[in-house]
């Protein structure tokens, strides 16, 4: 006999209704305000010590966006008046298909991730040519400058020793003397989210709120007085809102984070991110097949943990087969050989509630964030947004803009949702770029 839930159960699990994002909103703006009083709240508002570009910096900078378990190197050219062009990209994983290394395994060391690093980014660069690095940090860090930049913890089952505490441009700055790197310096760091963020306002000045949509979730602001020691000054805030821990989750959400690496942390990415939206409807679909509500002919199959990714929900999700096939033939990978039509729709609407409930709730932040930012929503206001969900993943940044007029009504029309296409990568240059007085680096290449 069954005691699991029923589908209809699990499917209103994962819905969320206005009256629950509005309530959502107004515990996301109360966290924000605890936090940027530096009392106890969930949200870091941790300060970038970066505002607004002037759109005119100019010059050819490299970039490093390292944001998940691949990083990517990169050569930009600012050409001023908001333009700027990536001259050449290097992707890289962190972990080697074929398991030759693992710089995120507890047993790589800092030393051997940044020289690794630092490795990728020489590759791009020219002799007898100096080079500022920008650098994109999608992690916790508690910044004392723009250069300094301590690691918090690790998220996104990162675990490489030797970094947390440590100031991450100086680990970096390390690899390069290793090596004998001397024609590149780390100049900043960045937040990817602040990133995006700078990477579209350089371009477009009504852009005050940046996101990452994408393996991990995060979003970042132009707080328009930020308290510093000296006084008051406009300046981009990391919210790290992945951490956000006022949404009421499931008993998936709650099997999910007791068995991740730091359970009871990054509560809102974990119902929201790339990195866990599979891994969510994996924990459906195992307690599904073994209590034969869905599949039912099909002899019982584990799935191992994270073996659906987002770009499987993406694939799902696309299937417009009249017969779901591309569904059956995913299912088959897995040993499910026994799917029936019902089976692979049920399986569609699973994986759709899942995604429209994580675009639902990140819009619900980015509401309280622009109420936050102009509480009479009386100016124009651009959200920049990069990651493979909302560029990527069917139905995604649809979603994200009928919740977001579904929360705000006729002001919906003054926010502009933007994909900010590699925006973590070129923002990180434009970092970068506004230190050069710092510097006194010629980057005319």
């Amino acid at each position: 006999m069954t005691t699991g839930p029923d589908l209809s159960q699990i499917y209103q699990s994962f819905i969320v209704s206005t009256q629950q994002l509005q309530t959502v909103i107004q515990l996301f703006l109360h966290d924000m305000r605890e936090g940027l009083a530096h009392r106890p709240s969930s949200l870091a508002m941790l300060p970038s010590y970066l505002t607004k570009p002037t759109g005119q910096e100019n010059g050819i900078f490299l970039a490093l966006d390292f944001g998940g378990t691949n990083v990517r190197a990169l050569r930009v050219k600012l050409h001023g008046n908001g333009q700027y062009t990536v001259l050449e990209r290097q992707d890289a994983p962190l972990a080697a298909p074929d398991g030759s290394y693992d710089y995120t395994a507890s047993s790589a060391t800092a030393a051997e991730l940044f020289d690794f690093l630092a490795a990728r980014l020489a590759a791009l660069t020219t002799t007898g040519q100096h080079y500022l690095l920008g650098h994109a940090f999608s992690f916790p860090c508690r910044l004392k400058s723009i250069d300094d930049a301590r690691l918090l913890y690790w998220t996104k089952e990162i675990s490489t020793s030797g970094v947390v505490g440590e100031n991450i441009v100086a680990l970096l700055n390390g690899a390069f003397s290793r090596q004998n790197i001397t024609h590149i310096k780390a100049a900043a760091i960045v937040n990817d989210s602040v990133s995006a963020l700078m990477a579209a306002a350089y371009a477009d000045t009504f852009t005050d709120i940046g996101s990452i949509c994408g393996t991990g979730h995060n979003t970042c602001y132009l707080e328009p007085a930020f308290a510093l020691a000296a006084g008051f000054c406009p300046m981009y805030v990391n919210m790290e809102s992945g951490n956000f821990n006022k949404v009421s989750g499931n008993v998936f959400d709650d099997r999910l984070d007791k068995n991740s690496d730091r359970p009871g942390t990054g509560r809102l990415e974990k119902m929201c991110s790339g990195r866990y939206v599979g891994e969510l409807l994996r924990l459906v679909l195992q307690e599904l097949v073994q209590d034969k509500k869905i599949l039912a002919t099909q002899q019982p199959v584990s799935l191992p943990p994270n073996a659906i990714t987002g770009k499987d929900m993406a694939l799902v999700l696309s299937d417009d087969s009249q017969n779901l096939e591309q569904i059956q033939d995913w299912l088959l990978r897995y040993g499910l050989t026994q799917s029936s039509y019902a089976d692979r729709a049920e399986i569609q609407k699973l994986a759709g509630l899942i995604i429209g409930r994580s675009a639902r709730l990140v819009a619900a932040t980015y509401a309280a964030t622009l109420f936050h930012i102009d509480p009479e929503l009386s100016h124009q206001h651009v959200i920049a947004i990069d990651g493979s969900l909302y560029e990527k993943m069917p139905g995604y940044a649809g979603t994200i803009n009928k919740t977001l007029k579904e929360l705000l009504g006729e002001k919906a029309r003054q926010i502009d949702c933007r994909l900010s296409k590699d925006g973590s990568g070129a923002g990180a240059a434009i970092a970068a770029a506004t230190t050069m007085k710092i510097h006194s680096v010629r980057n005319d290449g």
